[in-house]
């Protein structure tokens, strides 16, 4: 990966911290948490410093979990009378012989992923609300920030730290990770999804400063889901809609930018550059998950993005499909966002006044006056009403609420197409 030490620091944190915190939770327990974090902290830091002077090594990833699997040894060695670890690890801790073995084999990749797969739905506790348990998930294992997790919540940063504070508590309150059984996985499924949806759509959208478009996030939501797959468990119709709707949306991940780094909106996409092994792969996916009753927010989305994938253009979208989707998906997770999509699509099958109807329809459209693209759904509109002035301050709205360099040049350049 290209770019300064400070740079790969944080692409690696993205992909690696989540992995290592679950390794050293296995091995510290639960209650340890604290300690798990701090001790990836110090392989980061040790990283920075060492990485300014000699440059990153050739396997970035692989001196990190070193650097991790060795400080963990020296924990537990130095505090192994004063802190009780993992319970069902503490004999095989206690001596040298099987120490070092028993951290050795914490790291090994396969047993990496299955303790990635344990610890999400660890932070799944039934004493957590949902959206407390999703915060905690985004947090330990994606390396989301507060700040990041309150853009995607529509919350404050201040309510999400607090929210994540008390989660940990929570989780430290055991005295092990959680002996999950096949019901708990079942359980806990639905916060696992949404924070993996949340985490892919912070890739694709980019509610952050650091950018419109972060394929890097997208490729570990990605990732995750399919190791959801692997796991008979939760391998469900959910599971695998979920994963289409990723595929679809990351299949048009390359056009969303063009050459110059300028974000490209559908219309303005070469949809021959759409990488179409991903279409395919969504496709099958989505297929796989048209099984028993259930239908949810992940089908519905992933139809409509399948619907998108296979439009020649714009003007040749099935927008009278997609609106009735969107219809259904208002009555199975009826949300502003949800609601304000399906008036975009009906702007695009009955025109640009009906889609202004439809906004104006909204319930608890105060939700949406910090997101700029409702802003910029209202001055396209007008735009294509011929209201120059009305289209020119709804994208001067949008342009205020701008939440990186690449959003803020294109509502920019929308303003000045306004006239």
């Amino acid at each position: 990966m290209e770019g300064s030490p400070a740079d790969l620091h944080e692409h690696l944190f993205r992909h690696e911290a989540g992995r290592m915190i679950a390794s050293l939770t296995r091995l510290f327990g639960v209650h340890n948490l604290s300690l798990a974090e701090d001790v990836v902290q110090d392989a980061f830091c040790r990283a920075l410093e060492v990485w300014k002077v000699h440059g990153p090594p050739p396997n970035p990833s692989a001196w990190l979990h070193t650097t991790a699997r060795n400080r963990a040894l020296d924990v537990i060695r130095r505090e192994r009378t004063a802190r009780t670890f993992a319970p069902e690890l503490a004999r095989l801790l206690e001596t040298e012989w099987t120490t070092a073995v028993v951290v050795e084999e914490a790291f090994a990749g396969d047993v990496v992923l299955g303790e990635q797969l344990r610890m999400m739905f660890s932070c799944c506790h039934p004493d957590l609300p949902e959206p407390a348990q999703i915060a905690l998930i985004l947090n330990i294992l994606c390396g989301f920030g507060a700040g990041e997790i309150a853009a995607a919540f529509f919350s404050s940063r201040a309510a999400i730290e607090k929210r994540i504070t008390r989660s940990k508590a929570v989780l430290a309150a055991s005295t092990s990770l959680f002996d999950l059984t096949n019901a708990d996985f079942s359980a806990r499924l639905s916060a696992v999804h949404r924070s993996l949806y949340l985490l892919f759509s912070e890739g694709y959208h980019g509610t952050s400063a650091k950018g419109a478009v972060r394929a890097e996030l997208c490729e570990e939501a990605m990732r995750l889901a399919a190791l959801l797959r692997e796991h008979p468990t939760t391998n469900t119709p959910a599971t695998r809609a979920l994963s289409a709707l990723m595929a679809f949306h990351a299949a048009r991940l390359s056009t969303r930018r063009d050459d110059a780094g300028e974000l490209q909106p559908l219309w303005e996409q070469d949809r021959a550059e759409w990488n179409r092994d991903l279409i395919l792969h969504g496709q099958e996916l989505l297929e796989s998950s048209a099984v028993g009753d259930e239908l949810t927010s992940y089908h519905l989305e992933a139809a409509i993005a399948a619907v998108h994938s296979r439009s020649a253009s714009v003007a040749e979208t099935d927008w009278r499909g997609i609106v009735t989707m969107y219809d259904r998906l208002m009555s199975v997770a009826p949300s502003a966002v949800v609601a304000l999509n399906r008036a975009i699509a009906i702007g695009q099958r009955d025109g640009p006044a009906a889609g202004l109807a439809a906004i104006a329809a909204i319930e608890d459209p105060d939700r949406l006056e910090s997101y700029p693209f409702f802003h910029a759904a209202l001055g396209e509109m007008e735009h294509r009403l011929g209201h120059a002035d009305l289209a020119r301050e709804h994208f001067g709205r949008a342009l205020g609420l701008a939440r990186s360099e690449a959003e803020r040049r294109f509502l920019e350049r929308r303003v000045r197409a306004s006239g």
